[in-house]
């Protein structure tokens, strides 16, 4: 039997996007956006394409709050909710390979997301996301990265595939200015949510405040339900960067070998230490920790993934390790594998031109 299947949204000010979201998202048989406030013409441009638009400010702003109000305007007796934002697009396919996944007793679909691309298209950053669910059972939780939480008294049954992608395609000047207090008042509302509590340490690292960084970052990896190894890794890592923003090298380093010993398996703690040496011009131990890094070649779908344990940074490092200690072959191949990632970086270019003619 053929099942009905919504997407729903919240937005404000995107005009930009609207009608290359709606050409994605219209393999749904209905759409229904929440509008929160749009000055531009999102509003028109989205009733022009048939959707179902409804204007309510959120005040004082939250995003679960605003999550609840797109999802109650669903009628109840859609099948299937897809939550999306307008600057994300579904590859093409999407509706008829979740309805061939889907069965009576599925509650949500994990799926795959390309979070951040690169200009031609391929994934930097990729993980599942949980937003595909039944109409009933589900609501969202938390003033900022906001959760779709079951509320069901049954058990909740989830499925994850990869055939179905979603794209973001992010607006770079967009403001992130609310998302601060908001992961405070998060912490506020709950102090024992582990994942709240990392975001937040996080965001003080972002905000350059190093000392309510560590402090809250510790906090998280106290915390009972903090157990996800990568997280608590990114923790670690996290209060290493902002010792080593203080210049409180040994213990950064000290945080670093503890989130090597928490995920082996991750190249980025091996990545940040070889930052950190680097930044202390400790050639030798560049190479021991970029070589580390490198002989693990499987990278985990998480979004704890940084890309600069990914891109052309590894053999940047690696070849700046072995010109300064005088290895001129040892860097030139470095350098070609650095240029290969990104062939139009002039700063690889000229460091390769500077170890040619050493060489010569």
């Amino acid at each position: 039997m053929k099942k009905k299947v919504c997407v729903y949204a919240i937005t404000k000010n995107e005009e930009k996007f609207v009608n290359r979201w709606v050409n994605s998202m219209k393999e749904a048989d209905e759409i229904y956006v929440l509008d929160t406030g749009s000055t531009d013409n999102t509003v028109s441009l989205l009733k022009e394409q048939g959707v179902n638009v409804r204007i309510e400010k959120i005040d004082p702003w939250r995003f679960d709050i605003a999550r609840n109000k797109s999802l109650e305007m669903i009628p109840y007796d859609i099948d299937i909710c897809v939550c999306t934002d307008l600057d994300e697009v579904f590859e093409k396919g999407w509706r008829e390979k979740l309805e061939k996944l889907w069965t009576e007793d599925i509650t949500r679909v994990a799926y795959n997301y390309n979070w951040s691309l690169d200009d031609n298209n391929k994934p930097l950053v990729n993980f599942y996301i949980e937003k595909i669910h039944t109409r009933s059972n589900y609501t969202w939780k938390h003033p900022v990265h906001e959760i779709l939480a079951y509320t069901g008294k049954g058990e909740e049954k989830k499925v994850t595939t990869d055939e179905i992608t979603l794209n973001h395609y992010p607006d770079q000047k967009k403001s992130r200015g609310s998302y601060l207090p908001l992961l405070e008042l998060s912490v506020k509302e709950d102090p024992n949510d582990d994942r709240n509590l990392h975001y937040l340490g996080r965001e003080y690292m972002y905000y350059g405040r190093w000392n309510d960084c560590i402090d809250t970052l510790i906090k998280h990896l106290q915390c009972q339900n903090a157990t996800w190894r990568d997280e608590r890794s990114a923790s670690m890592r996290f209060i290493a960067r902002s010792y080593k923003k203080l210049k409180r090298y040994e213990e950064s380093k000290m945080w670093l070998n503890k989130a090597i010993t928490e995920t082996p398996y991750l190249r980025d703690p091996y990545m940040e230490l070889a930052l950190l040496y680097y930044e202390l011009n400790e050639w030798k131990e560049v190479e021991v920790y970029v070589t580390k890094a490198l002989e693990i070649k499987d990278k985990e779908k998480t979004y704890i993934n940084e890309q600069f344990s990914w891109d052309a940074t590894p053999y940047d490092l690696l070849a700046l390790s072995y010109y300064y200690q005088e290895r001129y072959l040892d860097a030139l191949n470095a350098i070609n594998t650095a240029i290969q990632y990104n062939e139009k970086d002039e700063r690889l270019q000229k460091n390769k031109e500077i170890i040619e003619n050493m060489i010569k």
